[in-house]
Formats: C-alpha cells, sequence, structure tokens
C-alpha cells in the first residue's frame, strides 16, 4: 500500500467562514389532500384490488422561527463535504478574538451577504413544505401555491474550526475535512472496495491524530 499511497499534506486547521440568517417567517398555502383507498376490479383471473387516491382541496397557514441557518460562504470545498460536517455547536460561539487564530489560518468570505440569503431561503423553505405537508395531512399531498414572508431577517458572520488535509493516491490527490468539535470527517476518496478499505484504515489513523490535535488547541477552537 505504502507504494500507492502517500500523504500529500499535513493536517492545517483552518477557520471556514460561514453566514447564519434568522428569520421570523409566517406562510400562505394552498393545494390539496389525498387519502388512498382500495377498489376491487375485474373478475375471475382478472380480479385484482387497486389504490386509487380521493383528492380535495387543502389551504391554510403555517408559521416557523429559524435560528442560525447555516450557508457556507467558501468555495474552498465542495458544499455536499461541508454540509455534512454537521451540527456545530453554534449555542457555544464566542465573539471574535484574534488569539483564538492562533496557529489556524482563517479564511475571508467568498459568498455574497445577498446569494448566501438566496440559499438559506431555499433551506427554510424546505422545512416550510414539510411543515405544510404535515398540516395538509393524508396519505399524499400536492403543494399548488406557497407564499411565504420573511420578517425580522438577521445575519451573522462566522468561523468555523476544521482541519483539513489530503493523500494521494496513485497519483490523484483526495481531500477531506474533518468538524474540530465533533471530529465528523468528510471528503473524496477512492471508489473501489479495495480503496475504501484502506480510507478507513487511514480513517482510524485520523481519528487518533485529531484526538491530539484537539487536545492540544482546545482552548482556541471554542
Amino acid at each position: 500500500m505504502r507504494r500507492h499511497t502517500t500523504a500529500d499534506e499535513q493536517f492545517k486547521g483552518v477557520y471556514l467562514p460561514y453566514w447564519t440568517y434568522d428569520a421570523d417567517t409566517k406562510s400562505r398555502y394552498e393545494g390539496f389532500r389525498g387519502d388512498e383507498y382500495t377498489v376491487t376490479v375485474g373478475s375471475g383471473e382478472n380480479k385484482r384490488t387497486e389504490t386509487r387516491v380521493r383528492w380535495t382541496p387543502a389551504n391554510g397557514r403555517t408559521a416557523r422561527i429559524f435560528d442560525d441557518v447555516l450557508v457556507p460562504s467558501s468555495h474552498s470545498l465542495p458544499s455536499k463535504y461541508l454540509a455534512r460536517l454537521t451540527p456545530w455547536d453554534l449555542e457555544n460561539q464566542r465573539p471574535y478574538a484574534d488569539e483564538y487564530l492562533a496557529g489556524y489560518i482563517s479564511e475571508a468570505y467568498q459568498v455574497p451577504l445577498s446569494e448566501g440569503f438566496t440559499e438559506a431561503k431555499r433551506i427554510m423553505q424546505l422545512a416550510i413544505e414539510g411543515d405544510v405537508r404535515r398540516k395538509i395531512g393524508g396519505d399524499r399531498q400536492r403543494i399548488t401555491l406557497l407564499d411565504t414572508h420573511y420578517d425580522d431577517t438577521t445575519f451573522k458572520h462566522v468561523l468555523l474550526p476544521t482541519y483539513l488535509s489530503a493523500f494521494r493516491w496513485k497519483g490523484k490527490v483526495y481531500r477531506f475535512v474533518v468538524n474540530a468539535r465533533t471530529g465528523e470527517v468528510q471528503g473524496e476518496r477512492p471508489t473501489a472496495w479495495w480503496k475504501v478499505v484502506l480510507l478507513v484504515l487511514l480513517g482510524l489513523l485520523i481519528g487518533g491524530s485529531i484526538l491530539f490535535l484537539f487536545a492540544m488547541t482546545g482552548e482556541t477552537t471554542g
């Protein structure tokens, strides 16, 4: 294995920038509730049971308060990996202080505030759609109108601690990122099963390294 796998770079402590958004939302919806029922059709050998849906109109209102909807404001890593690093310990955030950055690289935000809010509204809308479907009830739901108003919107720019590294496999570099608060690991990996086994072994090694690094930097990553 050593002939094919090499450490491309050592762990780097990096504060990744995020936007967080708060909003008080109120939504009006229209749609249909679908209730399933079964009927028997045909006769003889062709006799069978079919499931059908009875649709009835539905409408109403729903409200939800969102707190700290998190949107990455960095393009350094694919957003799908950053999204899987959750949950973050946002309740114990601390005000910015220079000493917290000791030994860490700090990225500047790359996503404008307005663009981040567009993504935050998309995330909120998915949650609101779930609320509406539960309100409509039944076995199935159709939403034909969902009109949402966002009030008392606020935002914060936060820096969240990670460890970044990479390994090289047969000439290709695979990057990964570690949540420095929880140890959650996400990143690129080889797809063949024997390569996955290699990655798991590497993950065990990373886990031991995290314990050491986290103990050394615990006071600066809170």
